[in-house]
């Protein structure tokens, strides 16, 4: 198994779900293996379409194993709307498919012009330090709720509209959704769970667009270095999200805020040294 895609997997499982931008470290992460003179992976536009859906189906993966229970409440929400009983779960699914919507539209009008754009280590610098800083500014913020349904669809707009600033490279797409969730009163394990569940739709989109795209390449096979690469960020990511949870249930964001302050001067300081 390449060295490479262990790297680059093991990096978007860690960090898919972590406030800390996935894309803006695998963008990183080639750079720095450019950097100590490790060629990256050399594949072709299929294959790299298909490593990318294998990627977003191991952390969707880790997302459906350790939310299991809510899953099975939104199946419910989905049979009581079906049914026109209403009820807590069928709001819950209400809750987040309100805010699941402006990032689908920002998506399909921005995300080809925004990545194209965004993907440089300057942008992901800036992105990774202010939106750190923000961050930390929500986090100080009193908790108010701690119960999913107890959001307004207000709420769930106002995080879905947040959502839609991940599109630009090194702001975390759970990253701003835990923020906004902070500075709307949501105490800190609920803002990472609706975080969470709002990446289900977010990933399957993304996933949906690319499969398409491999499909109209004419080659949709999934490679070895594709099933390898879920398998390994299915792992790490479904590590990462017990490990986040347990945290946030006593601690605070605070060690995320550090660690993007410190990357984004980091990067800055590389930068004017001309080494990146």
């Amino acid at each position: 198994m390449n060295v490479e895609l262990v790297f680059l997997a093991l990096v978007q499982g860690i960090t898919e779900f972590l406030p800390v931008s996935s894309s803006g470290h695998l963008i990183l992460g080639r750079a720095l293996l450019n950097l100590l003179g490790l060629a990256p992976l050399t594949m072709t536009p299929a294959e790299e379409l298909s490593l990318d859906i294998a990627l977003h189906i191991g952390s969707l993966g880790a997302i459906l194993v350790y939310f299991w229970r809510d899953i099975a409440m939104l199946l419910g929400g989905l049979r009581d709307t079906v049914l026109a009983r209403g009820g807590v779960a069928a709001r819950t699914l209400w809750v987040l498919i309100v805010a699941s919507l402006p990032l689908v539209v920002a998506g399909l009008i921005f995300k080809d012009l925004v990545t194209e754009a965004g993907r440089s280590v300057g942008i992901i610098a800036v992105t990774t330090l202010v939106f750190g800083v923000l961050l930390f500014v929500a986090d100080r913020r009193p908790s108010e709720r701690g119960e999913i349904e107890r959001l307004s669809f207000r709420d769930a707009l106002i995080v879905g509209l947040a959502q839609c600033l991940a599109i630009i490279p090194g702001v975390s797409r759970s990253g701003i959704c835990m923020t906004a969730g902070r500075f709307i009163g949501l105490d800190r394990p609920l803002s990472a769970r609706l975080a969470m569940l709002m990446a289900i739709p977010a990933i399957l989109g993304a996933g949906l667009l690319t499969t398409l795209d491999l499909v109209r390449s004419g080659d949709a096979n999934f490679t070895a270095y594709a099933l390898w690469g879920g398998a390994l960020a299915f792992i790490s990511a479904l590590a990462s999200i017990a490990l986040l949870m347990k945290w946030l249930a006593r601690q605070s964001y605070t060690p995320f805020v550090i660690y993007r302050v410190a990357l984004g001067l980091i990067l800055l300081g590389l930068l004017a040294a001309n080494i990146l």
